[in-house]
């Protein structure tokens, strides 16, 4: 029986009928028991040494076609069901997507986890089973509308086990149940992803949008991910989590690494716990707690956790470096605060530097500076990211600890984000330079052969037209939005904060627009598009979405400029519209403020799929540069030194822009128009125009004009097809340094040293 045979055959068995007579849900469910049974019977590699990845995110999206590409069955299987009348794109439409993480972060660490099992290193991630996720996203009245975002199903990818642990809170107890999520390796192993809940846990207590009693523990705990930390009660809660997640996580390593030989003192030699950002840092006074616990003297504790621990730093914002007031720790973990306050004691008894101290003057924790100095490795994610952290953002502990700071730049899983999301570029990619590329995204730039020849630039212009056809499609369908694929797709899906600019990208539209207006319509048609989330807290994040959403409007039923011009805000952008969105962009926008965008991995899935980055030179944008060359990237804006510079000055006054810059004017003066005014909240639209003219943090009027003057040259470079066809051409080449797979060989090589 071939392979293809016996597929069909245990489908069917599954089914209980023919495929051709059930219904996508049922051929759903049958094959999620078949892949989870497949990825089951894989090897785990259980070396001496594990890593732990410890995440409060783990966005890792659909899973039913990813595993089935890492099973090496997917073509397989669509062939199969399409033999039978079945489409295998609408039956991944009945998967929910797993509502585990948000931004880049999240989406890190699931492809974090899909490269180790693809290098057959032994690591498990360790996060929470949040019932709700962040919130899903829905647009009334032009504003962001939060509701919750359920996923979890009788049939899902959660393995519920039989492994429980207790967790002692300030009063009482709860017991922390593990679920697994198998995670498959391409061609090789399995991994798991384990998620800890509570049994008690209570969706129906959500009541109006996302609104919940945040002191009943036991019902709320892991309903959403990071739950409004605008009142006293919310930011409890966040600590009830992470310590929730990693007392779970570090019983269940310690049991592990006991079953394996381990005698405790030699920890190091079993197990390594990479904390990403800083939501897990408790889990190092905690294993120290439980080791002391466990018969191990204070001092010889803090010791062997300080050598299995392992910090990533996500960000250069302090404001994102979490901070506890003591107060908080004893109102919810008060076992900790001892142990805490004896870690501080050590630095202090070394440093007499008040900034490196743990806990502050005002009696705050600074949970970075416990990752710092009782950890054995910092790292940063990409080569600029790290040079600030070294230089400034965290100079003081460079010159305490330069043994200890490395990069490690992010990189992106090339089988979710190339294979299963753009196949027809995959495939023909493969026609090319062969399957090797799957394996070693480095046998992309292969691709360079190519580069003159006039067949493959054409039929590359082919595949992204396709692809933005079916985008076309799918934006009519799902918000009966109208747009035409032969418009320049200049896309920015991310999260939605001031650092990363949107409101830049929303001005020079409005500028544009008022252009259009004034008769000078475009050489050619740009359809912008945002995907994002505001934090349900953060009010002006919430106004820019509301700004977008208001231009939507009136820009796409303005017949005078709809030729030439049209808006589009995705709706609840998650992985499963991102898969949609990357392969059909043209111009991929990357304009946080130099500085502040650690790394961004979107920028690394926009190249991979032919996409041209208009960037500053920030976070990885300065390694594409590098990689593409000047010729094949738009790069504008102040440099990093620049703005690092306006800050330490505080030189920088944005109303100075506004007043002596005719076109900023007229774009912010706009926001409160009439013609805003008419589709929008006046409250929303004041409150913004004010934080642009009276603060602008972000300096988004120092890079305007460069901004402007970059696009419009991208935007010209478009019309010369070849060209364009060229440069996307070297951007999927020069993208195979970006993968996930590069980026885990350097943690083992330089941190983790599996096997």
């Amino acid at each position: 029986m071939n392979k293809i045979e016996h597929l069909q055959k245990t489908i069917t068995e599954i089914l209980g009928k023919e495929i051709a007579q059930a219904t996508n849900e049922e051929i759903y469910d049958a094959l999620l028991v078949m892949v989870q049974k497949m990825a089951a019977e894989k090897e785990h590699t259980e070396s001496k040494k594990k890593l732990y990845y410890i995440s409060a995110e783990f966005l890792i999206g659909k899973l039913l076609s990813n595993n089935m590409i890492n099973l090496d069955i997917y073509k397989e299987v669509k062939e199969i069901l399409e033999e039978n009348g079945k489409n295998l794109a609408e039956i991944e439409e009945v998967e929910p997507e797993p509502s585990l993480g948000n931004g880049g972060l999240g989406r890190l660490a699931a492809c974090f986890l899909d490269s180790i099992a693809t290098l057959g290193l032994s690591g498990d991630g360790i996060g929470l089973n949040y019932h709700l996720g962040l919130f899903k996203q829905e647009f009334d009245n032009h504003l962001q509308k939060e509701v919750p975002n359920p996923w979890i199903k009788e049939k899902s990818w959660l393995k519920k086990t039989d492994v429980t642990y207790p967790v002692s809170f300030n009063g009482f107890d709860v017991q922390a149940r593990m679920y697994d999520i198998e995670v498959t390796g391409y061609h090789n192993q399995t991994n798991r992803l384990h998620l800890f809940d509570l049994d008690s846990v209570d969706e129906s207590m959500v009541q109006d949008g996302i609104q919940f009693n945040k002191e009943d523990i036991m019902k709320n705990l892991t309903l959403f991910l990071y739950p409004d930390d605008a009142d006293e009660s919310g930011r409890l809660l966040r600590i009830y989590q992470q310590y929730f997640m990693v007392s779970s996580g570090a019983q269940l390593i310690l049991d592990e690494c006991v079953a394996k030989g381990c005698n405790l003192y030699d920890l190091p030699d079993y197990a390594v716990i990479q904390i990403n950002d800083t939501h897990p840092t408790m889990v190092i006074p905690e294993l120290i707690r439980l080791l002391v616990e466990r018969g191990m003297d204070m001092d010889a504790a803090i010791d062997v956790v300080s050598r299995t621990c392992a910090y990533t730093n996500h960000t250069i914002l302090a404001e994102a470096l979490e901070k506890w007031p003591v107060s908080y720790l004893k109102k919810v973990v008060p076992q900790l605060v001892p142990i805490i306050e004896v870690l501080d004691d050590k630095v202090r008894r070394r440093f007499d530097d008040e900034s490196v101290a743990i806990i502050d003057r005002y009696d705050t924790v600074h949970m970075a500076h416990i990752d710092i100095h009782y950890g054995f490795s910092v790292n940063g994610v990409a080569a600029l990211h790290t040079e600030i952290l070294k230089n400034s953002e965290l100079h003081n502990f460079y010159q305490i600890y330069p043994e200890k700071f490395n990069n490690k730049t992010n990189g992106i899983t090339f089988r979710r984000w190339l294979l299963h999301c753009n196949p027809m570029l995959a495939d023909y990619i493969e026609t090319l330079i062969g399957n090797g590329f799957k394996k070693d995204a480095a046998e992309l730039s292969r691709l360079l052969d190519y580069r003159e020849n006039d067949q493959v630039l054409q039929n590359l212009l082919e595949i992204k037209h396709k692809n933005k056809e079916a985008l076309c499609a799918y934006l009519q369908e799902t918000q009966g939005l109208s747009i035409s694929p032969d418009t320049i797709f200049d896309i920015q899906v991310k999260r939605l904060h001031e650092y990363k600019r949107q409101q830049l990208n929303a001005l020079y539209i409005i500028d544009k627009y008022l252009e259009i207006k004034k008769g000078n319509v475009p050489a050619a048609p740009v359809t912008a598009i945002f995907g994002a989330k505001a934090a349900p807290a953060y009010t002006i994040a919430k106004d820019i979405i509301h700004l977008i959403l208001c231009l939507q409007e009136i820009i796409n039923n303005d017949p005078e400029a709809n030729k030439y011009l049209k808006v589009v805000m995705v709706e609840n952008y998650n992985v499963t519209k991102a898969e949609k969105l990357i392969p059909a962009c043209d111009i991929s926008e990357q304009i946080s403020l130099a500085s502040k965008e650690a790394s961004g991995t979107g920028n690394m899935k926009f190249m991979l799929n032919g996409a041209v980055t208009l960037g500053t030179e920030d976070g990885a944008n300065v390694e594409i540069h590098e990689a593409v060359g000047d010729d094949n990237i738009f790069v504008f804006g102040a440099s990093s030194d620049q703005v690092i510079e306006h800050y330490a000055k505080g030189d920088y006054v944005a109303r100075t822009y506004y007043e002596n810059n005719p076109s900023i004017r007229a774009a912010i003066d706009f926001i409160t128009s009439d013609a805003m005014l008419k589709v929008g909240q006046k409250e929303n639209l004041d409150r913004l125009k004010n934080e642009l003219i009276n603060k602008d943090w972000f300096m988004t009027l120092l890079d305007f004009d460069s901004y402007k003057e970059t696009k419009e040259r991208a935007l010209a470079a478009y019309a010369d097809r070849k060209e364009w066809a060229m440069k996307m051409l070297v951007n999927i080449a020069r993208a195979g340094f970006f993968s996930s797979d590069r980026t885990i060989e350097e943690y083992n090589r330089d941190i983790w040293h599996l096997k």
